[in-house]
Formats: structure tokens, sequence, C-alpha cells
């Protein structure tokens, strides 16, 4: 059986319309095209649909029976050509978690405010978790911390970003002028390999220290956020990470003596994906920063 939506449209049509000539002339078609889409259609079903009366069609039991499961095919479809018509497929985000966990939300908000329904499937990991899902096509985008030098995926600079070095108010390191030597000496809590941040900060500020004292590594950032808080040690996150407890004082910034450290977010995708409108559409909401 091969029944087709273009035979039910022409069956909801002439039971509307009580004729052959009349949804002929409602859908554009000849009425030779009704006539015979209305036949395939009765002759697939085995049954005839409508009871002729002269010229007129009267819709029998069969027709009532169908007619309300046409309607509802017929809606469903027309929601199909919708959804793709405005652009409104479903998009897949993967952020690694500084980005996913500070910088997302505010952006996924402002999107949602105008876009309340639209599907939106947002994962959190670190870099090389996003990397790895690109390359997959299990997303359709990427948001890490750190440069991708992988030959097969597009990496595009996004945001700029600052990283601080912060500790607890009553720190040992901040009761003298801190220097290069006196950040060596420091237990350092960090990021977990392979985390964006992580290479960030080696690159920026450890390569730059004579040695490094690693108290501990650690997954994400709100559990070296606590650590630090109970003076287990130092560490080095964005600016955004700990905003609200440089505010309130619960942590505090250690003034480094090198250049301000400043990274670049990137957003990458595989050379090979299609970014589709509504891609490009949220995308423009990450991009209007406030």
């Amino acid at each position: 059986m091969h029944i087709t939506l273009r035979q039910l449209e022409v069956f909801a049509e002439v039971l509307k319309s009580g004729s052959t000539t009349q949804a002929s002339q409602m859908m554009a078609l000849s009425q030779s095209a009704v006539s015979a889409a209305l036949a395939d259609l009765e002759n697939q079903l085995g049954v005839q649909l409508f009871d002729r009366v002269g010229k007129r069609l009267v819709v029998n039991e069969h027709g009532r029976l169908l007619y309300p499961r046409t309607v509802a095919l017929l809606e469903q479809a027309g929601e199909i050509e919708q959804l793709f018509r405005e652009d409104n497929g479903a998009i897949r985000v993967y952020a690694s978690s500084t980005i996913g966990n500070y910088i997302l939300p505010e952006a996924i908000a402002r999107y949602r405010r105008d876009f309340p329904t639209l599907p939106l499937e947002l994962s959190v990991g670190n870099s090389q978790d996003v990397i790895n899902a690109v390359m997959d096509f299990r997303v359709d985008i990427g948001l890490i911390e750190g440069p991708c030098h992988t030959p097969d995926i597009v990496t595009e600079p996004w945001l700029e970003d600052e990283l601080v070095v912060f500790a607890a108010p009553g720190a040992a390191l901040l009761n003298a002028p801190v220097t290069l030597e006196s950040l060596a000496n420091a237990p350092w809590i960090l990021r977990e390999q392979g985390s964006g941040t992580r290479e960030i900060v080696d690159y920026l500020l450890l390569a730059h220290l004579p040695r490094l004292r690693l108290a501990m590594e650690l997954g994400n950032s709100e559990a070296i956020k606590h650590a630090v808080r109970h003076g287990l040690g130092v560490s080095c996150l964005s600016r955004r990470v700990i905003e609200e407890q440089l505010q309130s004082g619960t942590l505090v910034e250690v003034p480094v003596p090198l250049p301000r450290l400043v990274r670049t977010l990137y957003r990458i995708h595989h050379r090979q994906k299609h970014l589709s409108s509504a891609l490009l559409r949220f995308l423009r909401y990450c991009d209007a920063q406030p």
C-alpha cells in the first residue's frame, strides 16, 4: 500500500466540497486528476469512501472513519514543512565547562526569550570531549577554551576571556609582594589535563614559573573554588567563573608580575558539517555578549 499525502488532501477536499469539480478548483488541479487520486485511494483501501448520489459525492461510514485520521496526518505534515521552512531545526551544542556553565546560560536565556519552544541540546565537558564530539558528528558546533589543531575541524576565534590568579583572603602568599618565586612555592590547584583552561594556564602562566608545586587536580571549576576558599592552595580560572566570589570577598585576586592573562575562546565545527540557518541564528545570540 502506497497512500500519498496528495491522495489524502484530495479526499479531505472532496469531503468538504461535495464534488470533484469544486475540489479541483480549490486545489488548482484538473478534475480528472482529482478523480484519479480519489479512485487510487479507494482502490488501495479496498472500499468506497463516498456514495455517488447523482453528481454529488456523499461521504459514507468508511469516509467518516478515515477523515479525522487524514486531518491529523495532514496537520503533522504541515508542521514538518513549517519547521524547516522557518529554519527551526534542532541544534546540538557541546561546550567546555567554563563556557557551558558560565558564559552560555545568559546567551541561551536571550535565545529562549525569542524562541521558547525550539529544540536546543547543550552538553558540557572538557575541551577534548568537545573536540571528540565534533569529530564524530555527534554535535553541530563546539565551543572550547583553547585552540584545536585537528585538520578536519574548522577553528574560529570567538571571545576574549581574562584569566585571574586567586586565593583565599588569608593566604600566606599575600603577606608579601607576589613574585614568580613565591608563586612557584605556592600549592597550586588546577584543572585536569585535557581541560582548555589547564592548557592555557600552563602556557600563559606556569611556563614562567621556575617550578610548579602541584597540590591537586580537580575536574571542575566549582570544586577548585571551594578548595581555594578553604585555604588549600591558589589557582587560576576565568574571571567570569569567580566574579561573584571576588565581589563578595570570599576569594581575592592575586596580583601577578606578568602581562595580563588573556586567552581566546574558540568556536569549532567539522569541515564537512553544514551550518544551517537555525544554527547560525543561535550563534548570533552567542556572539552578542552584554
